[in-house]
């Protein structure tokens, strides 16, 4: 007989661009707690396709935060630098679609959003050298998800749905893309990140429909930020987490997203996480789109 499908498949999917900090820890929480309170899988994912960006060692540093934090993944950990023939795949269908075009515009013409300016669609034939390559939204592009914590969302084309880039300048596969191809490959039912993400769900959605891929359930959560509102992230020299303090940053992670606290008692981090999978509710997250540190205790 043969075993029941996996109704949930989840994915934590970092960046190695620095250590894990609070803010991460938030996002990969809310993901396994969801995942392993439905019996679902939940799978790592390293977003490594930005080298200028990445810092040496810090994939490894990641997983090994993770780890300490009883954070365990099921499978192999998906690198997306291993994944550069899917993406051309996945481009080439976009192509043979209409629905890539190249752009030109420098920094200092494109708009302020990061938008093209709208005319590099009607002269393909002078672009030459360094360009990006976007996928086209046509005007009556309408895109609909319910988001489980953010509520319906309902975009059309304008400022979160323009003609995105697909593929850098310098030849790099851009992160629209790639997110949308190994979602579809590792076959992520579930997808629980940060609300800094959620404008770019409908961009995502598009190309899922457009390459035939199954759209996942969405669920946007609160990002943690700074005094000022900045959110944390090692370009505004957030903390590395100390992974000899992994029981305390649980409990941390777990006042920011509502979640009913531990026993006093509980001091082991396997023991934590058992209690917070169990009591996992995903109605007690703030439905908000940022809170500052200094909800939790915490001064930046």
């Amino acid at each position: 007989m043969p075993s029941s499908p996996i109704l949930y498949r989840g994915r934590f999917a970092p960046s190695p661009t620095g250590p894990l900090h609070l803010g991460s820890l938030i996002a990969a929480q809310a993901s396994y707690f969801d995942a392993r309170h439905s019996g679902g899988m939940w799978l790592v994912r390293m977003e490594d396709l930005d080298p200028p960006r990445e810092e040496p060692g810090a994939a490894e540093s990641i997983l090994h935060s993770l780890q300490c934090h009883g954070l365990h993944w099921d499978g192999e950990v998906l690198y997306q630098s291993t994944r550069s023939h899917a993406y051309a795949e996945a481009l080439a269908v976009l192509g043979e679609a209409g629905l890539l075009f190249s752009c030109d515009c420098t920094r200092a013409i494109l708009n302020t959003d990061g938008n093209c300016r709208g005319s590099c669609r009607e002269r393909q034939d002078e672009i030459k050298g360094a360009r990006t390559i976007r996928t086209y939204i046509p005007p009556e592009c309408e895109i609909h998800f319910h988001d489980r914590r953010q509520g319906p969302q309902h975009l059309t084309r304008g400022h979160s749905l323009t003609d995105f880039v697909v593929r850098r300048k310098d030849g790099l596969d851009a992160y629209q893309l790639a997110v949308v191809v190994d979602d579809a490959a590792q076959g992520i039912t579930h997808v629980v990140r940060g609300s800094d993400l959620l404008d770019t769900t409908a961009r995502q959605i598009f190309l899922q429909q457009k390459l035939g891929y199954p759209t996942p359930h969405y669920c946007h959560l609160p990002v943690i930020t700074t005094n000022e509102g900045q959110k944390f992230s090692k370009q505004n020299h957030t903390p590395a987490l100390d992974n000899d303090k992994a029981s305390d940053n649980i409990r941390l992670a777990l006042l920011f997203l509502g979640q009913r606290e531990p026993p006093a008692s509980l001091t082991q981090v396997e023991a934590l996480l058992d209690y917070a999978t169990e009591h996992w509710s995903l109605q007690l997250v703030p439905a908000k789109m940022a809170i500052p540190a200094t909800s939790i205790g915490l001064n930046t």
